[in-house]
């Protein structure tokens, strides 16, 4: 039996809640009272219920996101049904802001917007010694030399079979009107040599992969040399890094240190987002576009690490043409992977001051993305989801590197956004498309919507198929003389990552 319950429902079980670990870390003589119960979404909220309630809690902590909190609101009405007397407190980015208008408020006792480190174990040490305290419980931002780090609370479980979610530094100096770390006011470190130890003790338990969820980790040069150095003397086939860069800043010492980590231990995600320097300014997003045009060269040219850059379709004031613009001046640079994300009305962020005059329309429903804008129309929103789609199925998924810059060919944009149109009109799907199916389909609309050779496209399919690592034969291939088809398998074995895929 706990007393205190800190849950949250993840996106999916090798996702390890970070948030919720700093809490029970922070917890002082709360500790041993508490107990971290996480669920994904998959399960029957009031399956979620009973295990919750077995173990008889006066608290519970949530930590509410923009993907869980349709189950959540389900969850917590039920344990409010089965046990009113219990005590809901609420907490996260999605709870944050805007809260009076969330359904979800009504049925929790407290919410604490922001950062809440330290003030859970505060208030729970209120409740518990009778005390009535505001239902919205706020603070003063914590100072990050006084936050206990939850590395520890990793369970060797964790290690073996999840993502480990790190952070060496918080905040945002920058104010992109999209995100949340717009409301920042600056961007702070945790104190290095404690979070290097930490580093230390997950690396000597078996820790390899380690996701930073800093969002501006190369601002600081000098952490950011410190930090790689630190991994860069324990490099092994193992180590897998993931970073949040800046795209237009490169100084000199990290140029020295990146070409020396090995193939398949590095993954950046570049946040371009737009290249229209009106677009920029619209949602108060500095970037100096050829240096990012500069930089991301040089990453391919120099390094091995595998880039990940995002854009955004229907942020205010970009068009179809002018976000098919950037779509191919991304393409041009050799980024592996291209993450079209769509707007989302995240709560709190400034995006909303746009709203009437580009007539942004967004779902009103999580995660609230944009439906149209005054420049692009709800069916054309549609054709672009879908695109992002297509792409992250064909294109990032590094399964079709042969067949792939047929597709594109010189007009990328043009050509795969034909390509998508066709495909979804043959299948009416946007995933859960067998990759049998999908060489086929591929076949199909290379030869037929994009007119492309025959024999050249079987050719890079076939090559593509045989590098896949798949047992049998799609259908294009099954009429093919043996004699004549590839044969053999990758050198990387077909349990390889996506990231190996793109080497």
């Amino acid at each position: 039996m706990s007393e205190i319950l800190l849950c949250t429902l993840n996106a999916r079980y090798i996702h390890a809640s970070l948030g919720l670990r700093y809490l029970l870390a922070n917890m002082a003589a709360l500790q041993p009272r508490t107990r971290i119960i996480e669920f994904t979404l998959e399960p029957w909220p009031i399956d979620i219920a009973e295990e919750l309630l077995s173990h008889n809690p006066t608290i519970i902590g949530f930590g509410v996101y923009i993907w869980n909190i349709e189950q959540t609101t389900r969850l917590v009405k039920l344990l409010k049904r089965l046990r009113p007397e219990l005590t809901i407190v609420l907490g996260g980015p999605e709870i944050s802001h805007e809260w009076q208008e969330q359904e979800i408020f009504e049925y929790a006792e407290h919410i604490i917007p922001g950062q809440a480190d330290l003030l859970f174990a505060q208030l729970c040490r209120e409740i518990l010694e009778g005390h009535t305290p505001a239902k919205v419980y706020s603070g003063i931002l914590p100072d990050l030399k006084t936050i206990t780090l939850p590395y520890a609370l990793y369970t060797d479980e964790d290690i073996a079979n999840r993502v480990l979610y790190v952070e060496a530094s918080r905040g945002c100096p920058f104010k992109c009107e999209f995100c949340l770390s717009a409301l920042d006011k600056t961007s702070w470190g945790f104190p290095l040599e404690p979070f290097l130890a930490a580093m230390q003790d997950l690396f000597e338990r078996g820790a390899r992969h380690f996701k930073f969820v800093d969002r501006t980790f190369n601002l600081d040069s000098k952490t950011t040399d410190r930090l790689l150095q630190f991994f860069l003397e324990r490099i092994d086939s193992g180590l897998f890094l993931h970073f949040e860069i800046i795209p237009d800043r490169l100084p000199p010492s990290l140029k020295a240190l990146l070409p020396r980590f090995p193939a398949g231990s590095l993954q950046f995600e570049v946040g371009v987002q737009s290249f229209n320097p009106e677009v920029q300014a619209l949602i108060s997003r500095r970037q100096d576009n050829a240096k990012t045009c500069e930089n991301l060269r040089w990453l391919h040219a120099h390094t091995s690490a595998h880039i990940h850059a995002d854009l955004i379709i229907g942020l205010p004031g970009e068009s179809l043409e002018s976000f098919a613009k950037g779509f191919d001046r991304l393409v041009a640079l050799g980024t592996h992977e291209i993450q079209i994300g769509v707007l989302k009305r995240l709560r709190g962020t400034p995006i909303t001051r746009h709203t009437g005059h580009f007539d942004m329309r967004y779902n009103p429903n999580p995660p609230y993305d944009i439906l149209s804008t005054h420049l692009i129309d709800f069916q054309q929103m549609q054709t672009l989801n879908r695109f992002a789609r297509y792409w992250e199925m064909i294109a990032n998924s590094g399964r079709f590197r042969t067949a792939l810059p047929l597709v594109l060919g010189d007009a990328p944009f043009q050509r795969f956004y034909a390509l998508c149109d066709w495909l979804y009109r043959e299948t009416a799907q946007v995933h859960k498309i067998a990759l049998k199916r999908l060489f086929d389909l591929l076949f199909e609309g290379m030869t037929e919507r994009l007119g492309l050779d025959r024999l050249q496209s079987r050719t890079a399919l076939e090559a593509d198929f045989a590098a896949s690592g798949i047992k049998g034969l799609p259908r294009l291939l099954q009429n093919k003389p043996a004699e004549s088809r590839t044969t053999g398998k990758t050198a990387t074995g077909k349990h390889q990552s996506r990231q190996i895929r793109h080497l």
